[in-house]
């Protein structure tokens, strides 16, 4: 354990604040009737969290977790999601112990030239998703008005711009008539997949951008990538939720393992455009909201507590370092989802409940917990990237907190963030971004494809993993 000052803050809090629960047993001890005893809660469990950061020590790098391996455990995109997490327990809780750390990193990940999430450290092994979790980051701050950067460094609703102007420049017809790869340099393994997630987060980045600054350019994308997405068989009628499929095979060979950031990503997206429209065009996005919440509780949280399906199996855990941190997101979104969708609101509190009751029985007195939540007590699972798992129990127990938030802002609401809608376009020299044409929209909806694979490959993608390129 490293003493820092924060570090020794920390431990100071862990004393203060566990000493009660410790003479009660070695289990966390929360009160989820009562919004004083989460907060207290998520403290231990934040400051448990931040114990896995280096950034902010003499000759480390601001913004990333330890690695990539073999440096480390951690690839650059899961210490993007790690800030959204952070900002997402400030807006929650209040807590700003963190936030003058989260505002460096973002900056500093941003990366100059095109402050586009494209560091040049990150480059050579750059994934669409990787990029898109920390635009998705950058849209969250704008959206809560976190405390914004100095007015000459790169701005939150600047960046995601800048990450949806270099992604939409990448969308590709020649292959699957539409869509993005998962990889961005050819060279990369992944660079002959288009999955699910880099299209979703790409869509939800995309959603979240023309409600905040009522563009509806941005819509018009969101809609053409959730038509694309479902008519390649990516999202299946019964809202199922897959993962890809290979270009080479014109994107008809399903990968249909079904992993939680996906549906999760997909969700939120869907409800902010549910938010942000009306008419007809709302009461489809509605109908897709409540399908995806239907099929994705269904699936995912069994008897109520988060399970990842895919590698979280009865007998044996065989996920990764990424798949560690996945149950986190899907609390996040749903919780977002609950704000902007109102009508899901009830539903959702119900299962976020029990499921961070899960999440609360597997956490120590000290805030470590663990990756298993529905065994009742903490599993010893330290072996894969324990940051994943208290970004996860982080966010369960921050969302329990979400009529702590006014909604996301606009920049008609009170958000703050400044923005650049050509922001990024010097990466690909991109003209400024132009509105989606008559013929665009005919190729999103003749995109629908005979799906003729079948899950071949699966398990060479549930071993080597959502995210991460071996």
């Amino acid at each position: 354990m490293r003493w820092t000052n924060a570090s020794a803050a920390a431990a100071l809090l862990l004393c203060a604040v566990t000493g009660a629960s410790a003479q009660s047993g070695n289990k966390l001890q929360v009160n989820l009737d009562s919004q004083d005893s989460i907060k207290r809660a998520a403290k231990v469990v934040a400051a448990n969290l931040w114990e896995y950061y280096r950034g902010d020590e003499p000759g480390q790098t601001p913004g990333i977790l330890p690695g990539p391996p073999p440096a480390g455990d951690y690839y650059w995109w899961q210490a993007g999601a790690m800030f959204g997490t952070l900002i997402d327990y400030w807006h929650y809780t209040g807590d700003s112990t963190y936030n003058n750390e989260t505002v460096r990193s973002i900056v500093h990940q941003a990366g100059a030239p095109t402050f586009a999430f494209m560091h040049p450290n990150w480059t050579a092994s750059l994934g669409n998703d990787d990029q898109g979790f920390w635009g998705m980051t950058a849209m969250l701050a704008a959206e809560v008005n976190f405390p914004n950067p100095a007015p000459t460094d790169p701005q939150y609703l600047a960046l995601a711009q800048a990450t949806f102007n270099t992604q939409a420049a990448r969308w590709e017809n020649q292959d699957c008539a539409g869509g993005l790869r998962w990889q961005v340099p050819h060279t990369n393994n992944g660079y002959d997949y288009k999955n699910t997630i880099a299209n979703v987060v790409f869509l939800n980045i995309a959603a979240r951008l023309a409600r905040y600054t009522n563009n509806e350019t941005y819509a018009e994308w969101a809609e053409r990538t959730w038509d694309w997405t479902e008519g390649v068989g990516y999202i299946t009628e019964d809202y199922d939720v897959y993962d890809g499929a290979n270009t080479p095979q014109n994107c008809t060979n399903l990968n249909k393992v079904q992993w939680s950031p996906n549906a999760a990503v997909l969700l939120h997206g869907a409800a902010i455009m549910y938010n942000y429209t009306t008419g007809d065009r709302q009461a489809q996005w509605k109908t897709r909201v409540a399908g995806l919440l239907n099929r994705t509780v269904d699936h995912f949280f069994p008897e109520g507590i988060m399970v990842e399906r895919p590698c979280e199996l009865k007998d044996r855990v065989q996920c990764n370092v990424d798949q560690h941190s996945f149950k986190g997101y899907m609390h996040r979104a749903l919780a977002s989802t609950a704000i902007v969708a109102p009508f899901t609101r009830d539903s959702i509190l119900e299962v976020l409940r029990s499921s961070t009751k899960g999440a609360v029985e597997s956490c120590l007195a000290d805030g470590t917990c663990g990756f298993r939540w529905d065994r009742g007590e903490y599993d010893g699972d330290v072996s894969n990237g324990p940051a994943g798992q208290q970004m996860s129990a982080l966010a369960a127990l921050s969302t329990l907190l979400l009529d702590n938030s006014d909604g996301p802002l606009t920049n008609s609401t009170g958000g703050t963030s400044v923005g650049d809608p050509n922001a990024g376009s010097s990466a690909f020299e991109l003209d400024p971004m132009r509105q989606i044409t008559a013929g665009d929209k005919a190729g999103a909806a003749i995109v629908t494809i005979v799906v003729v694979g079948s899950f071949v490959g699966s398990l060479v993608w549930m071993s080597g993993g959502l995210f991460e390129v071996s």
